[in-house]
């Protein structure tokens, strides 16, 4: 492989480079960079944390002047995404001296509309690029390059056509330049639409399938929690993260973990921006280790050193499931994927199996574990609802209450389990199912 220095890389990013201690280019950069230096587009499909972010910043440092107005536009699906990239792209740039700004929704317009008049890069998530260009507070005529990241997830959430609104406002003549962790129908019929004889290339061994072990163990829904809480307190781990299907799920389980002595953060849609950053910063600074999540609020988190990923809640397709474990066994780390498995999750599991053709073994449930849950069972506390409950008794261990009479809590949710399964936190699009 080459170095960054034959790839074509350009002194003021060497530079940066060198400050950040990046030795050796990826697979990704090594197959992306020339092209998008020579300035062709380009459809990449890559994985967060594969590197694509310096591929691209490569090739905006070296398009762009300082003071010329906004030279590149990268859309992100996510507000979190576009604070990584913006962040990531200004510590590349930084001896070019270029003004990155981000842009997104949940906070004031009016700083951003004042920090648009100076910005030579912009990075964005779709919704709040479309209220500007409403209110004419930026100008796209000078694009000459443009980066869509994370593109299935574009389509995924429904931001499509909002994204290809604000195509239209860029120059013709431009570069453009889609970064999509699966290369689905919609995604190519996208870069059709709208790119120029792009030029694909792909990385498909950022995740290393020989450092990746997977696990299933076959458990009552009612007792899902008990032994997740088991696992997490009894395994050594590093930075864990834990899959569900719905927010109200991922606050349930992130409040009882607690309770249960196992401190964890939650992510998804429905926090606010100021959370979710914080969520975030104490990560990137090693001050948190459990992270409870939906699949749409993890996409695009560049979260590193995950060792464990546990799947509460079984994803519905095989490609959710390549994109949950993919967090793990990186760079050459040891990574482990775990799915906690009831009755109903298993059609979707063996789908799952069959069509992502990797190895899942199941394990036994440690006996410790069934103790504790057969303790639970005879005190009839197990999950039941959406929110976290204390102690039934002083003395007794924290869990959940049983709500076997009294109907569903209030508000009309059913709590978890099987119930619960199938109300994700975003719509589901069809997908080329990546394998390893």
């Amino acid at each position: 492989m080459k170095s960054f220095k034959e790839l074509g890389v350009t002194e003021p990013v060497l530079r940066s480079i060198l400050l950040e201690n990046f030795k050796d280019p990826t697979e990704i950069q090594d197959k992306s960079i020339p092209l998008i230096l020579e300035g062709k587009d380009v459809i990449a499909g890559s994985a967060t944390g594969s590197g694509k972010t310096l591929a691209f910043a490569a090739g905006i440092i070296k398009s762009c002047d300082a003071g010329r107005g906004i030279q590149a536009l990268v859309m992100t699906p996510t507000r979190e995404l576009s604070e990584q990239v913006a962040g990531a792209i200004s510590k590349f740039a930084k001896f070019k001296r270029l003004d990155v700004v981000k842009i997104y929704g949940g906070v004031p317009i009016g700083p951003q509309i004042q920090m648009l008049k100076r910005a030579d890069v912009v990075v964005g998530t779709p919704g709040r690029l479309l209220d500007h260009i409403g209110r004419r507070s930026i100008d796209l005529h000078r694009v000459k390059i443009l980066v869509l990241d994370e593109a299935d997830r574009m389509f995924d959430m429904g931001f499509i056509r909002d994204v290809e609104k604000i195509i239209m406002q860029c120059p013709n003549e431009r570069q453009t330049l889609l970064f999509s962790a699966t290369i689905t129908p919609e995604v190519v019929r996208l870069s059709k639409r709208h790119m120029k004889s792009p030029h694909a290339v792909s990385a498909e061994t950022f995740v290393d399938p020989r450092k990746l072990t997977q696990f299933y163990y076959d458990v009552d829904h009612n007792a899902k929690f008990s032994l997740l809480a088991h696992l997490l307190k009894n395994e050594k781990k590093g930075i864990v993260m834990v899959f569900c299907n719905a927010r109200h799920t991922v606050d349930a389980v992130q409040g009882n973990l607690s309770l249960n002595g196992v401190e964890s953060h939650a992510m998804h849609g429905g926090l606010s921006q100021s959370r979710r950053t914080k969520v975030l910063a104490d990560f990137h600074a090693n001050k948190a280790t459990v992270l409870v999540c939906t699949d749409v609020a993890a996409r695009g988190l560049d979260i590193n050193g995950v060792t464990h990923v546990y799947n509460y809640d079984v994803p519905k397709t095989p490609d959710e499931y390549i994109h949950r474990i993919g967090r793990t066994a990186r760079a050459g780390k040891d990574g482990m994927a775990v799915s906690l498995l009831s009755k109903d999750d298993h059609p979707f599991f063996r789908r799952i199996a069959r069509d992502s053709r990797v190895k899942i073994t199941k394990l036994a449930i440690p006996e410790m574990a069934i103790i504790q849950m057969k303790r639970i069972s005879r005190r009839k506390e197990v999950i039941g609802g959406p929110r976290p409950f204390g102690r039934r008794n002083a003395g007794g261990p924290r869990s959940f209450e049983r709500r076997e009479s009294r109907g569903p809590p209030r508000g009309g949710q059913r709590g978890f389990g099987r119930n619960q399964r199938g109300r994700g936190d975003s719509r589901r699009s069809s997908t080329q199912e990546r394998r390893f």
